[in-house]
């Protein structure tokens, strides 16, 4: 018997409770395509499956809506995967533990992936009945949109007939959003030079914070783990000589990395020394830190002797002064939208490969040519120090439209189920609509979603309730869509 069994609506439930059964994190997209192709045959639909396992559904309308225009509803399959230091989960080969908590549904131990498969399971439960008002259905489940929106980017939707686009990705009820960012991943390499020391072996764990979606979290200002890492390195090297094994931090580009963790070598004599500013560097970050990262914690632990390849002077110099140096969070904020973050970036993963430093920042803005100056500041940078950079992934932002029929079809049905206005907003997060924009020429884009939390962390959680209320949303538009 299923987790969520008995939760309304049954059928989306029973089908996310499946999809989470699949591991299906970005770039591990070929089970959980397996499993949409399987349905489309299992219901004798049409189906379109391409070499990077984006996946199209099609079902013809149903009775009385022959003759209505076809609708986009449109998600991603894969999820951001992150997991507390106790999970023992293996995102390639294991499913999720779901849990129920009131009205919160969640993954033990890692990300639930509500983002995006709760709008999967919609749009399977709608292709499944037989008992709904529809017009023609085109189901578009694209591929690595939490990498870099790689699947919208590539997908062939010359067979598509919508030119109206319900996109699920939205993570708040109430709110219709009608524009977006656009963005680039920024991929940095700084070599360096090692050489072999003696003395005591010691880690250092910076861990605790809040974390959180890197587009719509972004403003919250809570910590970044490897950019605060970057202070505790500078402070060490007031007070001792840094020899640095590696430094891990952060599993995705596009999630506010919480936990940082640094190797290193130190003369016996200074392990005490080490002792001393770390400590005072927790103070202090928790001072800092105190609304919006409550539980920040910087400890070390002696592993004792040891002998190892680290960084030399100049290769830790270098590391120092980027870490410091390298801009993140929000840049600037909209002149014409209150409240909206115009720019801003993330580095969201830091680790060390034997060419050297590896950092991939996630950059945000809908000025293009802002996101730009911020990519010049990252190269600028990273040349200085005898680095490189590449940027992937581009992708455009989404311009409001002045004038959309289906945003007022969604409106008016809002209005009526909830006897209020929803809210209209443009959001500084990443959406697919910008690709589709681009690819279909005229069409009426809008993002909905139920409400959401923790995006992106361990702490996710999903709104049973509101998945009901934005269930009975997405129905009543389309039935309206006549």
């Amino acid at each position: 018997m299923g987790v969520l069994k008995g939760l309304k609506p049954e059928s989306v439930f029973r089908y996310f409770e499946e999809l989470c059964s699949i591991p299906h994190g970005s770039e591990n997209m070929g089970p959980i395509a397996d499993y949409c192709v399987a349905f489309a045959k299992a219901h004798h639909l049409e189906y379109h499956r391409d070499s990077l396992s984006n996946v199209i559904i099609i079902k013809e309308a149903s009775k009385g809506y022959e003759n209505s225009p076809a609708i986009i509803i449109q998600g991603h399959l894969d999820m951001v995967c992150e997991k507390t230091a106790e999970s023992s989960i293996d995102f390639l080969k294991d499913g999720l533990t779901l849990g129920i908590d009131g009205d919160a549904l969640y993954a033990e131990g890692t990300t639930l992936g509500g983002d995006d498969g709760i709008a999967i399971a919609m749009a399977l439960a709608i292709l499944d009945s037989d008992s709904l008002e529809h017009p023609k259905i085109e189901a578009v489940f694209t591929v690595d949109e939490e990498t870099g929106l790689y699947g919208a980017e590539a997908i062939d939707v010359s067979m598509l007939q919508g030119k109206k686009l319900i996109n699920l990705d939205s993570e708040e009820e109430g709110i219709i959003t009608v524009s977006c960012a656009g963005g680039v991943t920024a991929e940095c390499i700084l070599p360096v030079i090692r050489e072999k020391v003696e003395g005591a072996r010691v880690q250092i764990v910076l861990s605790g914070l809040s974390g959180g979606h890197s587009g719509t979290e972004i403003d919250k200002g809570r910590g970044n783990s490897n950019i605060l890492m970057g202070r505790l390195l500078c402070n060490l090297k007031k007070e001792l000589d840094l020899h640095i094994i590696d430094i891990t931090g952060g599993q995705a580009d596009n999630a506010i990395p919480r936990e940082t963790v640094l190797n290193m070598i130190v003369s016996e004599s200074d392990v005490s020394k080490a002792e001393g500013v770390v400590k005072e560097c927790q103070k202090m970050l928790r001072n800092e830190y105190k609304t919006s990262d409550p539980a920040i914690t910087v400890t070390m632990e002696n592993l004792g002797k040891a002998s190892a390849e680290v960084l030399n002077k100049e290769s830790v110099d270098k590391t120092v002064f980027m870490l410091l140096n390298l801009p993140n969070g929000v840049q600037a904020m909209s002149a014409d939208i209150k409240g909206l973050v115009e720019t801003s970036l993330n580095l969201g993963i830091l680790k060390f490969f034997e060419d050297g430093i590896h950092l991939v920042l996630s950059v945000r803005s809908s000025i293009e040519t802002a996101r730009n100056a911020v990519c010049d500041k990252i190269v600028s940078i990273l040349e200085f120090l005898g680095g490189k950079v590449e940027f992937a992934g581009a992708y455009p932002g989404w311009e409001f439209k002045k004038d959309s029929a289906l945003r007022e079809t969604v409106v008016r049905v809002f209005e009526k189920q909830y006897g209020k206005k929803p809210a209209i907003e443009a959001i500084h997060a990443g959406l697919e609509c910008g690709f589709f924009s681009e690819k279909i020429e005229g069409v009426d884009c809008i993002s909905i979603g139920p409400s959401m939390t923790g995006v992106h962390t361990v702490e996710e959680r999903l709104s049973i309730s509101s998945v009901e209320r934005t269930w009975n949303l997405l129905l009543e538009v389309l039935k309206e869509s006549k």
